[in-house]
C-alpha cells in the first residue's frame, strides 16, 4: 500500500492522562486565500497508562501509548507520520502576566522593537527548574494608547507591551520530548493544551466579549480566560476524571477499571437528572459475587467530586481578579464534558451561563466535531495550521546533540 509524502499534512498528538490521540489533519485549499480548510483525515486513540495529572511517571508505558496511537492513525491515512505539534500540561505549568517598555529610536514603530519590547516583558526572574514555554502579547501600548494589537509602522516615542508568560518544569518537557522521540517522530512544538482547546471550541466575539474555557480531563483540568480577544489568565487545577472513578470504585468496593465503565456508561452529574433507575450491574473485588446498584447512587457519589471541581475553578478565578471577566461565560470542554447534568452543575455553582465546547473549523471525520474529547487534538492541528511556514518543511530527525539545543531554542521561542 503507497504511503502519501507527509509535507502536505499537518499532525497532532494530545498526550493526556486517560488517552493519546494522534491527528492527521489535510489542507484543502480554499478559493479566498485564507490557507485552506482543515480536513480531519486520520485518527488514532490509546488508552495511557504512563501519566499521571499530565506528567510522564512511566516512559515505557507513555512511548507504548503513543506509538499505538500514531499506528492507527497513520493506518486510517495512510501516510507514515514523522513529525507532529504536540501538547501538554500538568500541575507544573505556572502563568503570570508582565509588562515591557522600550523606546523608539526612529519615531516609527518596527518588528525589531515589537521584539525587544516582548524580550523585555519577559525577563522576569523564574525559578532555576522552570522555563518559559510561551509569551503570548496581550496589547500593545503607543505612547499611553491602550488597546494596539499591531503597533507595527506607528509612529511612536515609547512602546510598552503586556504579555501572558507561561512557564513549565524542564524535566517534564524533556521526559515528553524523550517519549515521543523513542516513538520516532520530531516534536516540532510543545503547546500548552489550555490555548490549543481554546482555539477550537470558541467564537472570536466569545474571545472580545470575556469567555473562560475549562477543560476538564482524566488527570488535571485546565483553565483559560480570554478578554479583548487575548489571553488574560490560564491555571491548571489537580481534579479531574480520575477522581471521580477513584470516588466512584471505593464506594462501591469496585477495581478502578470496572469504577470507569460505570462513570462513562451510567453516570450523572445531577442526582435530580436521573430518569432512568434501572439497577446497575457492579463487579466486585476478587470472589465477591457482584451487587447491582441504582444510578441514583451513582449520581449522588459523582456530584460531590464534581461539585468540588467547579468550587476550585471559582475560588481560582476569583483569586486571579479574573471572574468579573468572563461575560460570556464558560465553555466546557475535554472528554468529562459529555457527563450528562454537567453543563447544569456548573451553571449552578459558578452562577454563569455554560455551554458545551464541540471542535469546529474542521472537517472530516464526524465523530471528532460531535466530541468535546478531541478538543485539544484539533486545537494542536489549527495551531499548527496558523505557525505553517512558507515552503517545504524539513522533518529530519535530531541528533543526541542537537537534541538539547532545540528544547532550549523551543522554549526561548515567542509566538
Amino acid at each position: 500500500m503507497s504511503r502519501r509524502a507527509l509535507s502536505e499534512y499537518l499532525v497532532s498528538l494530545d498526550v493526556g492522562t486517560s488517552k493519546v490521540a494522534a491527528m492527521i489533519g489535510e489542507l484543502v485549499a480554499s478559493p479566498n486565500g485564507d490557507g485552506g480548510r482543515l480536513r480531519v483525515i486520520g485518527l488514532g486513540v490509546a488508552p495511557m497508562r504512563g501519566l499521571k495529572k499530565g506528567v510522564v511517571v512511566n516512559i515505557e508505558h507513555t512511548v507504548e501509548s503513543i506509538r499505538r496511537a500514531v499506528e492507527a492513525a497513520e493506518l486510517m491515512a495512510n501516510c507514515r507520520v514523522r513529525a507532529a505539534h504536540v501538547g501538554i500540561t500538568g500541575s507544573h505549568i505556572k502563568s503570570l502576566n508582565s509588562v515591557g517598555v522600550v523606546p523608539i529610536r526612529h519615531r516609527e514603530i518596527t518588528e525589531r522593537d515589537v521584539e525587544a519590547v516582548i524580550e523585555a516583558a519577559s525577563a522576569l526572574a523564574i525559578p532555576a527548574d522552570q522555563q518559559v514555554l510561551h509569551v503570548v502579547p496581550q496589547e500593545y501600548v503607543v505612547d499611553g494608547q491602550e488597546g494596539i494589537h499591531d503597533p507595527v509602522g506607528m509612529s511612536a516615542v515609547r512602546l510598552e507591551a503586556r504579555v501572558h508568560m507561561v512557564t513549565g518544569t524542564l524535566s517534564a518537557a524533556q521526559n515528553l520530548y524523550k517519549c515521543v522521540e523513542r516513538c520516532g517522530l520530531t516534536v516540532e512544538k510543545l503547546v500548552l493544551q489550555h490555548l490549543a482547546s481554546s482555539d477550537a471550541v470558541l467564537s472570536p466575539d466569545e474571545r472580545d466579549l470575556g469567555v473562560c474555557v475549562i477543560d476538564i480531563g482524566g488527570g488535571t483540568t485546565d483553565i483559560a480566560v480570554f478578554k479583548g480577544g487575548s489571553i488574560r489568565h490560564t491555571a491548571v487545577v489537580p481534579i479531574a476524571g480520575d477522581l471521580v472513578t477513584s470516588d466512584i470504585a471505593v464506594a462501591f468496593r469496585t477495581p478502578a477499571q470496572h469504577a470507569e465503565q460505570i462513570k462513562l456508561k451510567y453516570g450523572c452529574a445531577l442526582p435530580e437528572l436521573v430518569d432512568d433507575d434501572t439497577p446497575i450491574e457492579v463487579p466486585s473485588v476478587g470472589e465477591t459475587p457482584s451487587r447491582r446498584l441504582s444510578r441514583q447512587m451513582l449520581a449522588e457519589v459523582m456530584r460531590p467530586r464534581f461539585e468540588e471541581l467547579f468550587r476550585y475553578v471559582r475560588k481560582e478565578l476569583h483569586r486571579a481578579d479574573v471572574y468579573d471577566l468572563i461575560a460570556g461565560g464558560v465553555v466546557l470542554t475535554g472528554g468529562v464534558a459529555q457527563t450528562p447534568g454537567i453543563l447544569e452543575l456548573a451553571e449552578e455553582v459558578l452562577d454563569v451561563a455554560v455551554r458545551l465546547g464541540l471542535p469546529h473549523d474542521v472537517e472530516g471525520i464526524e465523530d471528532i466535531t460531535r466530541s468535546p474529547a478531541y478538543s485539544t487534538g484539533v486545537g494542536l492541528l489549527l495551531f499548527a495550521k496558523q505557525q505553517r511556514p512558507v515552503g517545504t518543511r524539513s522533518l529530519s530527525g535530531i541528533g543526541a546533540g542537537g537534541w538539547a539545543r532545540r528544547i532550549q531554542g523551543l522554549f526561548k521561542r515567542h509566538f
